[in-house]
Order: C-alpha cells, then structure tokens, then sequence
C-alpha cells in the first residue's frame, strides 16, 4: 500500500479546530466470501501533503505518536462513516465497544471492522476491492492555542507542523479523494507564485500566527 496524507481545516467549535488527516492506507479481504475492510486511518511522523506556503517556504504538517493513544479512542465515539455521511454508518466503537475495532502501534491508528449487509455496506465493500475506494480518513478536534498541542518547526527549505495533542475524535470515514500531486513539483510551485506575489499573504499569516508560542 502507498502512503499518501492531507490534513486540512473543517471548521472550529468551542476554539477547537476540526481537521481531517486522510490516507491511502485501505484494503479489503482477498477472501470472496470475507466482508472485512482494514487500514491505518492515521500515520505517525508521516508528512502531509503540501498545506501552503508560509513566508515563501513550502508548509506541511504531521501527528506525532502522543497524539493520539488507545486510551483516548477508548473514550470516543468513533464512527465509521461512507463519504463522510454520518447517515451512511457502516461501523461504530462506543467507549471501545461495537464492530469497529481500532488499535494504536508504532506505525499509527489501525482499523478493521465488517462490512455490515446493507447497500452501503456492500457498496463500500465493492468500491474497496475494485479500488476505486481507496483512501480512509480521521477527523478530530484540537486547540491550535494551546501551545503544547502542536509545534513548529523551521527545517531550512521547508516549515513542519507537528500535532502533538488531540482533543477530540470525530470520525473515521471511506473516501474516493483523487490522488495527490507530487509534492516536490508542488512546493516548487508554491515557492514560485508565492514569489511572484506581493508578501501580504506571509504578513497575515504571520499576525495570525502572533501571539501563539510553538
């Protein structure tokens, strides 16, 4: 499987964020009379895809293991969604128990549950053998103002965010989200534009930066 990450900005709620991380981390059974779909719904240390550009350097971001814990999911709501549809449930943990199962190793958050025998279910499981479901996502919420959620880190050529505390889970969900562009082709890209641009970008990005310590 190919590891392939986003994260990007749903909306806040109480001065949380909510994101979404999302990768290509998906399969189902090769067993034909097998219902279970699997993957990692989140990687750790694993950089995004490009976010933007900040004061013309290429901005990605990635989750650090700490962010994310058993403990915590077992404390969630966690559904398993299709296109993000709450109404399209194909599978739930609640408090840790329910036909979702999830696990937390070196490599990041593990799912696996059966698809249930409903047309969504057997849509979901279709799409995911055929490929052209291939990609899974996570959204949560966290506090962009508390400083020990997230840090900041200038790598020479490139700007790194990292999560290193997540609030809230709100789902898991199956996507068919189109594949990512090159990122190296598309900091270039960005770089470019970004340099050809007047800096009033990086300056308001910077005053709405201001004042958070990373």
């Amino acid at each position: 499987m190919i590891t392939m990450i986003t994260i990007r900005t749903m909306g806040t709620k109480n001065n949380k964020t909510k994101r979404e991380y999302m990768t290509r981390e998906l399969r189902a059974s090769e067993d034909a009379d097998s219902r279970r779909i699997e993957g990692y719904a989140i990687v750790f240390d694993t950089p995004s895809a490009l976010m933007g550009v900040e004061c013309l350097k290429p901005v990605y971001e990635k989750i650090a293991p700490e962010a994310v814990t058993k403990e915590m999911l077992d404390g969630c709501d966690v559904r398993m969604n299709l296109y993000h549809d709450r109404h399209r449930l194909l599978a739930r943990s609640k408090k840790g128990v329910g036909t979702l199962e999830y696990s937390v190793d070196e490599k990041g958050v593990h799912f696996a549950f059966e698809a249930p025998h409903t047309p969504d279910g057997d849509t979901a499981l279709e799409l995911v053998r055929s490929g052209a479901l291939d990609g899974c996502s996570f959204a949560f919420y966290m506090d962009y103002s508390d400083d020990t959620a997230v840090s900041r880190e200038d790598a020479g050529d490139r700007v790194i965010y990292t999560i290193r505390k997540i609030q809230d889970i709100d789902d898991f969900t199956l996507t068919d989200r189109p594949a990512y562009p090159d990122t190296e082709c598309a900091a270039r890209e960005a770089a470019e534009s970004a340099a050809s641009q007047a800096s009033a970008e990086c300056v308001a990005r910077l005053r709405e930066r201001a004042g958070r310590t990373y």
